[in-house]
């Protein structure tokens, strides 16, 4: 993938630290949607895991052009690095008034990273308005593990989104985050093309850092949510100290002190008698 600078800034970077997603809308020009269409009715190609981006994507096929994107390449560089593998890619549709929603899961069955992530992206070349169902996302999830669809038996929590959104927006996502496709209520075949990216390079100061101490880093990074619970909300805040700490190379960053706090080892003294 071409390097670009479009790359994000530290205040994004944290709000996706925070919600566990980006949300780039209207990014994908009209005549791309419009050929999107025709090129998931015609099926795509599987791609084995793993496989660079080049080789998975070849120049001048819909894929390559929609991640070469300016906005699109950017905000992926910023987030997994340059030159990210793909982990698999599928086309999810929904046709008219079909069926119930999709369970309330997150993809990443056994990842016990903490310092790592991978970046889903979800495209959607109609505009999703409120009948056609589109995704259900819960911010702020990612970072509170589950297997999978252990999350299956909550029906709503406060504070989730469901996605409408123009023709042409791109999400991204921390591969943890708990989501999940809603039922269509319309009259219109409805289409998502999902991305699974694995970084190859350590995932810090990928950004552009220009801004790496501006106040609203912090306070996008304690931000809460309406479905946490009051203690429990704190376990969230410190999950993303440490990966900020590690994103930011900053083993000192800190919010209130907690991780500080909590990593506290006193070496033992020696004698010196």
């Amino acid at each position: 993938m071409p390097t670009t600078n479009q790359l994000l800034s530290s205040v994004q970077v944290a709000r996706f630290v925070a919600h566990g997603f980006l949300r780039l809308d209207d990014v994908v020009p009209p005549e791309m949607n419009e050929e999107a269409l025709g090129v998931f009715a015609a099926g795509l190609p599987s791609v084995p895991y793993g496989t660079p981006v080049p080789e998975a994507f070849p120049e001048g096929s819909f894929a390559r052009r929609l991640v070469e994107l300016p906005a699109v390449a950017g905000a992926l560089e910023s987030l997994v690095g340059p030159d990210p593998t793909v982990d698999h890619h599928f086309v999810h549709t929904r046709l008219p008034h079909e069926g119930s929603a999709q369970p309330l899961h997150a993809d990443a069955l056994i990842d016990l990273r903490t310092e790592a992530f991978d970046v889903q992206l979800m495209y959607y070349p109609q505009a999703v308005t409120a009948d056609m169902g589109g995704t259900l996302v819960v911010p702020g999830s990612h970072l509170r593990r589950t297997n999978e669809s252990d999350t299956g038996r909550y029906q709503n929590l406060r504070g989730q989104t469901r996605l409408t959104c123009p023709a042409g927006t791109v999400l991204l996502l921390h591969h943890g985050i708990w989501h999940g496709g809603r039922r269509n209520d319309s009259d219109t075949v409805r289409h998502m093309y999902k991305i699974r990216f694995n970084p190859t390079v350590p995932q810090v100061r990928l950004w552009d850092t220009a801004d790496l101490h501006d106040p609203a880093v912090r306070e996008e990074l304690r931000r809460t949510f309406p479905w946490y619970e009051q203690a429990t909300a704190r376990l969230e805040i410190h999950n993303r100290i440490g990966l900020w700490r590690s994103l930011s190379a900053d083993p000192g960053f800190d919010i209130d002190h907690w991780a500080t706090r909590i990593t506290n080892r006193p070496a033992p003294q020696r004698s010196t008698a």
